[in-house]
């Protein structure tokens, strides 16, 4: 009677990679983040836009905090805050979550950005979770914001020097659009809706996957 050769419990190199392409890409992993804007009572939406695409992770300035509502988040989706940040390390060789939130993504997407923020960012300023991930950030992956002010402060020419300074960073600017402001002016400043942020994000992701970069998805 022939028998036939046992299965071992380890598997080789090549084995392993086979049964990774065969259970298909990874989703990408987004870091959404919102600073202090009166925008930020869309960031449960925008989080609800992308978590069934991708995995989730999120990031609020305390600022933002007085506009998100954390019951409208997705179930799945963490919401970290500068309090996570300081509790998270106690000592030397704890992990520094701005730093693992950095390496954990493939894509962050700050949105609303508001002009302090935005302020910050162009200054190089680190003194939330939100811009130490900025300042730490690897712009070999795409990092988009997508501001949110009212007219005059969108208008200011310390805005246009910001938005020069994050450009050659290498930073994707998803423009504001015109409306009636939650102060009550009409103009440009609003942020861009949560549908077209997210679509404008894996429209890219998508379009660098066709062209032959699949580090992501």
């Amino acid at each position: 009677m022939e028998y036939s050769e046992p299965v071992t419990a380890e598997m080789d190199t090549a084995q392993v990679n086979a049964v990774a392409a065969a259970a298909g890409p990874r989703k990408p992993r987004i870091l959404l983040a919102a600073s202090g804007s009166v925008a930020a009572i869309k960031f449960g939406n925008l989080c609800h836009c992308f978590s069934e695409w991708a995995e989730v992770k999120a990031v609020a300035t305390r600022a933002s905090l007085h506009f998100i509502d954390r019951a409208a988040l997705p179930k799945d989706v963490v919401l970290y805050t500068d309090e996570d940040e300081w509790s998270s390390w106690n000592k030397i060789g704890d992990t520094v979550l701005h730093i693992e939130l950095r390496r954990w993504a493939d894509i962050m997407v700050i949105a609303p950005l508001s002009a302090n923020t935005l302020g910050k960012i162009a200054g190089g300023l680190c003194d939330n979770l939100l811009t130490c991930i900025v300042r730490a950030w690897d712009y070999s992956k795409p990092l988009f914001v997508a501001p949110a002010m009212n007219t005059f402060m969108w208008s200011n020419p310390f805005t246009e020097r910001h938005l020069m300074s994050i450009d050659e960073l290498g930073i994707s600017l998803i423009p504001p659009v015109s409306k009636r402001l939650a102060c009550g002016d009409y103009g440009n400043g609003a942020m861009a809706e949560p549908s077209l942020i997210y679509s404008t994000v894996r429209l890219f992701l998508e379009s660098r996957s066709q062209a032959g970069d699949r580090r992501v998805g």
